[in-house]
């Protein structure tokens, strides 16, 4: 069956194209910005737009997208992402499964599934609240479970792998739901299987460590040291966070006490740039040389002019390029070094 194209009006979203298959209350949304979706407010519009709330609305996004052709990205809270002025020319999903439900598997431990929409700090709040502890290693950190998942999410010695135990999946070209386990994901430092655009996230099981309230209260005051450390170290706005990843070890020569210096951010700061190196309304914050901020009128031209002159000056320095770690959404062409 074809889609049904109805004109409706909203006090948030004016004259828009509606799409619904299949006579479902299910609306893809046509030409909607992508500047109030991402923390650095830059970009243009994503053609088609779609916040599915069930697996089989997702499955129906998926088949929208092959039956039309169209690319395909999927959206969390968009804070590890720069969107192209020009926008995204295909269909961004925005994941919306919200449900969290725990199974006890010990008396030390249990399991808590959580939807891909599920904001990282909410699923905080709701574990603690159930004296389970553990993931309050990622306190402060914006982002939702899927793209916790996606980019391996990682706090000093943390990461996310080192908590999931198996997760839903779904496959782009069938449909198809998959249960799979920690091993399939082929975690590393910023990778997952899932950045292979083959699959995407539905739910994802942790397993975590039952609490007494004593052990959940000291887990609360961890928590607040660590977003206190991160207000202090970070910028918490109109950001991507750290704009470049750290370098591998076989990309450089450096050392410190024996061991590779990999962190981006020590070259950055050798460099001078931090609160100094500015492209329009684009600024290295003045907190951390790895992070750009979006001052209130940058662009993502600006951002991306801003993010070559940091690659340029490290390489002038140091001979090796900085790679991003934010993800460069709708540019037909790489724009960085």
């Amino acid at each position: 069956m074809q889609p049904i194209v109805k004109l409706k009006q909203t006090p948030l979203l004016n004259e828009l194209t509606i799409i619904r298959r299949y006579h479902q209350p299910f609306a893809i949304y046509k030409e909607i910005s992508l500047q109030d979706k991402n923390w650095f407010k830059t970009g243009g519009d994503a053609k088609f737009f779609v916040e599915p709330s069930t697996e089989n609305e997702f499955k129906e996004a998926l088949s929208f997208a092959a039956d039309h052709n169209l690319a395909l990205f999927i959206l969390g809270h968009g804070a590890n992402i720069l969107v192209s002025d020009q926008g995204f020319d295909g269909l961004v999903i925005r994941p919306q499964l919200q449900e969290i439900s725990i199974q006890d598997i010990s008396d030390q431990q249990a399991l808590l599934t959580a939807g891909a929409g599920v904001s990282m700090h909410a699923l905080i709040d709701f574990c603690l609240s159930h004296n389970l502890v553990g993931l309050e290693e990622f306190s402060g950190i914006p982002g939702t479970v899927g793209g916790s998942v996606y980019i391996n999410l990682h706090y000093f010695q943390y990461l996310v792998s080192h908590f999931l135990v198996s997760a839903q999946v779904i496959e782009k070209s069938t449909g198809n739901i998959l249960v799979v386990d920690n091993d399939w994901f082929q975690f590393g430092y910023n990778r997952s299987k899932l950045l292979e655009h083959r699959y995407y996230l539905l739910t994802a099981t942790f397993e975590l460590q039952k609490a007494t309230d004593i052990q959940t209260a000291y887990a609360y005051g961890r928590r607040a040291e660590i977003v206190r450390h991160r207000e202090q170290r970070y910028p918490a706005s109109n950001t991507c966070g750290s704009f470049f990843r750290n370098f591998y070890e076989d990309e450089v020569s450096i050392t410190s006490n024996g061991k590779k210096m990999i962190y981006v951010a020590y070259y950055l700061d050798k460099i001078g740039v931090k609160g100094q190196l500015k492209v329009g309304g684009a600024q290295v914050s003045h907190q951390h040389a790895n992070m750009i901020i979006n001052t209130g009128n940058a662009t993502s031209a600006d951002i991306l002019q801003l993010a070559k002159s940091m690659q340029q000056l490290v390489l002038d320095q140091f001979g090796i390029i900085p790679q991003p770690e934010c993800q460069l959404i709708g540019f037909k062409d790489y724009p960085l070094l």
